[in-house]
């Protein structure tokens, strides 16, 4: 059996955007028990990682360690017409990931107990992103 789904995960800015629950919700309702879920986010200056979800300081850890990696204003960019974020906010994509396979067993996503699936936003504005769910696998007997 094999399912697709598109949802919007809306952002207010930069910054990781849970939506677990979400995946969750769509898995569950596949009725698959065994397979595989791979999520995509079909945008080049947004990421999708499994990061911790218990501590907001360890979000926080990461996105200033990735601003100070790939920062603002650097003067090695040539493409700056779409905003000053806009250049870094590639690179971070590039650094991270744009898809996630994850494990589905016994009807659930195999996440660790502290593991959450986040949309990183690497633009300041408000935004809507398009995150394309796949899961393929086998129903209940």
């Amino acid at each position: 059996m094999h399912h697709v789904e598109e949802i919007l995960v809306p952002t207010s800015g930069s910054g990781l955007h849970e939506f677990t629950s979400r995946v969750v919700d769509i898995v569950h309702a596949t009725g698959i028990v065994c397979g595989c879920c791979t999520v995509f986010v079909r945008h080049t200056s947004a990421s999708l990682v499994i990061q911790e979800n218990a501590d907001p300081s360890a979000r926080r850890d990461m996105e200033n360690w990735l601003n100070r990696l790939a920062p603002e204003g650097d003067a090695l960019y040539t493409h700056v017409e779409e905003g000053p974020d806009d250049m870094p906010a590639h690179i971070k994509s590039l650094l991270t990931d744009v898809s996630l396979s994850i494990p589905v067993l016994d009807g659930r996503l195999a996440l660790g107990t502290w593991q959450g699936i986040y949309l990183w936003e690497h633009r300041r504005a408000r935004s809507s992103r398009a995150v394309v769910v796949s899961i393929s696998g086998d129903p209940a007997a």
